[in-house]
């Protein structure tokens, strides 16, 4: 991950431990779970289910997802929590503009925006 003060969540171990101890937040293209993982950086995930599509679809709304996050989110984030995106079903069919707004949507929803 290029992100500033972002590092990425790789183990499945990790993602359990968000989506069983974080708290969430949706809507219509994306549900997040938030959790404090006690350190002084940010750790972000993405998940796309096979559901969304064949492996094309799924790593074009990943790329999305994660540029989404990257312009607007990196640096306006607070510090200190592990992030875990999970693209819905209607994402396949959404725009950038739209998975962009989700995003932005989901972080403000859960009040982790800086300022």
């Amino acid at each position: 991950m290029d992100f500033k003060n972002t590092k990425g969540i790789k183990k499945d171990s990790d993602f359990r431990k968000v989506y069983k101890h974080g708290k969430s937040f949706a809507n219509k293209y994306l549900v997040m779970y938030i959790l404090d993982n006690k350190s002084d950086f940010n750790r972000v995930g993405f998940s796309v289910s096979k559901k969304v599509g064949k492996a094309n679809i799924r790593n074009k709304v990943r790329r999305r997802i994660r540029e989404g996050f990257r312009l607007n989110c990196d640096e306006h984030i607070k510090d200190g929590y592990d992030l875990v995106f999970i693209a819905r079903v209607a994402s396949k069919d959404a725009e950038y503009r739209d998975i962009e707004k989700s995003v932005m949507s989901l972080v403000k929803k859960s009040k982790l925006l800086k300022g």
